[in-house]
């Protein structure tokens, strides 16, 4: 009986200090692969402010404008609140 109980306590020991190693070598790979993750991309920047209209007073000039503007919102420059006050800009309201 005392080698039976003395196997194992080995495979015990063995498979205690197995587990321990394991999981400090996951621990460092983990930090390893976080540090080498490139940093997110920033984002990009905002548009400059559109110029004041140089007498855009021909209805053609502002229905192009208006169409520029919703171009840019669709594809993501301008957010819906940029694009409303451009568009009030451009009306002149």
């Amino acid at each position: 009986m005392p080698g039976l109980l003395r196997g194992v306590a080995r495979t015990a020991v063995v498979a205690g200090t197995a587990t321990a190693v394991s999981n400090r070598v996951s621990r460092r790979q983990a930090g390893r692969w976080a540090q080498q993750e490139p940093a997110p991309a920033p984002a990009p920047a905002a548009p400059p402010p559109a110029s004041p209209p140089a007498a855009a007073s021909s209805m053609e000039e502002k229905l192009d404008q208006l169409k520029e503007l919703a171009t840019l919102r669709d594809q993501g420059v301008l957010t819906d609140e940029e694009f409303a006050a451009q568009k009030a800009r451009v009306l002149g309201s």
